[in-house]
């Protein structure tokens, strides 16, 4: 062995594990159960949201006369449109009524209309009998699968006709007749609700929209058609919705002036409360950067103050009753800043998340006092629904099977053909070095220069029968541990492997695997759990939607997982390349990235591309803009990045690193 080769094997020894303490051979953990709970990233993510929620509180407190708080409105008004993708022109309606039903007291239409062109809506329309014209209050139905004819969807559109309002429950996407994924067999392929939103969240997303944005586009289109019709007065319109309809009517009457009177039911709480009990909940309820932004659950209400609201509420609701009233109290301060306190109140009812008979008969009498200058108690009563099949619009029973529809996912696609355009024309006219600037704003990465090294604590050696394991956990400047394994040949190459998985650092680890083969080779492998994943994360990832509540509660906060995990990486890639070595002549380091864990990897090489030797892609995307086209992104929601469609795709990245040093495999 020569002298070089013997310094080599010796810095890498060192480099891998000084202390050699043996520990049990099937414990791979670095942290203790404790550090586990405290230091998880779903937790610091919790932290830096409460913090951000009390900055969003002070500016709050700051709102002291009428100036300020219209100042405050049309600030967040400008931001929730922008992040919410804006709004695209309005189209003809093409409104069709396919049947109608003659009830007692009103008449049920059944109503096609066109939100954007070749994209149907399927409606209710419930009509007072009687010449008109009549206040018309937007029912946005809750996450049940059947939409529009849902027992209680029905029974708000029968309690306002038979009160003297005309109601227009429509179906959203992904419920009723819209369904936007269908099976062989011309139905719903999902049976939950809100797994295709999350779905359609996924390519809405890397081209910088939102569920949200289709679900309150066509909301407010359902108000032009409802002010389109000669039987309704266009200066008294109301909304109303439970759970997922109260997240569209709280949306909607902050955004759409012509909300005259408002009463969202089970959703409105505060960030704080959702994210101490709950988390965050499907793709519509999270808007890109809000807490962060200061845009919080009483802003919805503060945003269109001082129109009449009610806040209509269940005392054992999983949107939390002391959020709800919390919420309740900045409104009624605002309220009575502007002068209209009686404008806006609360009804709590005993009984658990839906529409309770006293929420129902209180949001009636709510709708009838400011629409109809009516303030008279409603009493409970039954009201007697329909069969569904009597309130279709469509003969299929789905609008996706119209000639010519078009889905959300077209519309994304279609969205995407332009931004490529645009993506090219920008490549072109800029530098690489100020679109790698543009790549590191969009994925929310610090500036290099902000990274500081890591720091690392060795926690024990496990033998294997040809070569060793050493526990350690690196410490970075983010305060999520990153724990870490390295395998260590016993004459390792002056070259090393940085091993990142979808799995964290026991992906591909087990006997036989893959690493194990690297190590056989003569490789010293670093494998890490990246922060959220393994030890740090929640342990609520799954194949379909990867882990929604900890992206959901970093996409609030502005945030990526991507962003958060390049930053890792590149701490990791650190570690492998610089230890013991001099600053000018670092370790050659490959670079593996299985899964989404892949687009990790691509960004960090390609911020970075001189500390890599070679970047391998298992499993991993080759681009984005394939993932918007696909109708069941399955696992991709933890790869993406608000926004990001339009300024790079993933091949800009790898050109940026070279495309010889690129190998994708499967």
């Amino acid at each position: 062995m020569t002298g070089a080769f013997q310094r080599t094997t010796l810095i890498l020894t060192a480099y891998f594990g000084l202390a050699g303490i043996l520990v049990s051979a099937d414990d791979l953990n670095c942290l203790k159960e404790e550090e586990r709970a405290a230091d998880g990233l779903y937790v610091r993510l919790q932290h830096d949201a409460y913090t951000a929620l009390d900055r969003r509180l002070d500016v709050f407190e700051a709102l002291k006369s009428a100036d300020d708080i219209r100042d405050y409105q049309g600030r967040l008004r400008a931001f929730f449109v922008e992040q919410l993708g804006g709004f695209p022109e309005r189209s003809p309606l093409n409104a069709q009524t396919v049947r109608t039903i003659d009830a007692d007291g009103y008449r049920i239409e059944n109503v096609l209309f066109e939100s954007r062109p070749k994209h149907h809506v399927t409606a209710n329309l419930y009509l007072p009998d009687g010449p008109g014209p009549f206040p018309g209050v937007i029912v946005s139905s809750g996450h049940s699968r059947t939409g529009k004819t849902a027992d209680y969807n029905q029974r708000f559109g029968i309690a306002m006709a038979r009160n003297g309002m005309a109601a227009l429950c429509f179906d959203p996407i992904g419920q009723g007749e819209r369904s936007q994924i269908l099976n062989a067999d011309g139905g719903p392929q999902f049976p939950g609700t809100t797994t295709e939103h999350y779905l359609v969240g996924v390519g809405s997303i890397l081209v910088g929209r939102n569920t949200a944005g289709y679900r309150a586009w066509d909301a407010m289109r359902a108000i032009d058609y409802l002010v389109s019709r000669p039987e309704i007065d266009s200066k008294r319109i109301g909304m109303t919705g439970c759970s997922g309809g109260g997240t569209m009517t709280s949306y909607v009457m902050a955004l759409d002036d012509r909300v005259a009177c408002a009463a969202p039911a089970c959703y409105l709480t505060t960030m704080r409360r959702l994210i101490e009990t709950l988390g965050p909940q499907d793709a519509e309820q999270n808007i890109f950067g809000q807490i962060a932004f200061g845009l919080d659950h009483p802003d919805y209400v503060l945003l269109r103050a001082p129109k009449p609201t009610l806040i209509s509420s269940t005392t054992g609701d999983f949107f939390d009753i002391r959020g709800a009233w919390d919420n309740y109290r900045q409104a009624k301060r605002t309220y009575g800043q502007l002068g209209f306190p009686e404008r806006v109140d609360l009804v709590e009812v005993e009984g658990k998340h839906g529409v309770q008979p006293q929420n129902l008969a209180s949001i009636t009498q709510w709708m009838r006092r400011w629409l109809l200058d009516r303030d008279e108690v409603i009493p409970i009563a039954e009201l007697r629904t329909r069969p569904p099949e009597e309130l279709l619009c469509t003969k299929s029973g789905q609008v996706l099977r119209l000639p010519g529809e078009r889905s959300v996912f077209d519309l994304n696609a279609e969205y995407e053909l332009e931004l490529a355009g645009r993506r090219q024309a920008l490549w072109k006219a800029e530098s690489p070095k100020t679109m790698i600037e543009k790549v590191r704003e969009t994925a929310g990465i610090r500036p290099l220069a902000q990274h500081a090294p890591p720091t690392w604590k060795d926690l024990g050696r496990i033998q294997r029968p040809s070569y060793h394991i050493d526990k350690l956990v690196l410490h970075t400047d983010s305060g999520v541990p990153l724990p870490a394994l390295t395998f260590h040949p016993k004459s390792p190459q002056d070259e090393a492997y940085l091993y990142l998985h979808d799995d964290g650092k026991l992906g591909d680890s087990e006997a036989g695997g893959t690493i194990e083969k690297l190590v056989d080779d003569g490789y010293a492998v670093v494998s890490v759990d990246l922060s959220g994943q393994g030890e740090t994360g929640s342990g609520k990832r799954d194949q379909l939607l990867g882990d929604a509540k900890t992206y959901y509660l970093a996409y609030l906060l502005g945030k990526s997982l991507t962003g958060l995990r390049t930053e890792d990486a590149l701490a990791a890639a650190h570690f492998v390349a610089y230890y013991q070595k001099p600053k000018n002549s670092p370790r050659r380091v490959h670079l593996v990235g299985v899964g989404q864990t892949g687009i990790v990897a691509l960004h960090a090489a390609a911020l970075r591309p001189e500390l890599f030797a070679s970047v391998t892609l298992r499993n991993t995307p080759h681009e984005w803009a394939s993932t918007v086209k696909r109708p069941i992104p399955a696992g991709l929601l933890d790869g993406t990045i608000h926004g990001a469609l339009k300024v790079y795709d993933l091949p800009d990245l790898v050109r940026v690193i070279g495309a010889e040093r690129v190998r994708f495999e499967n």
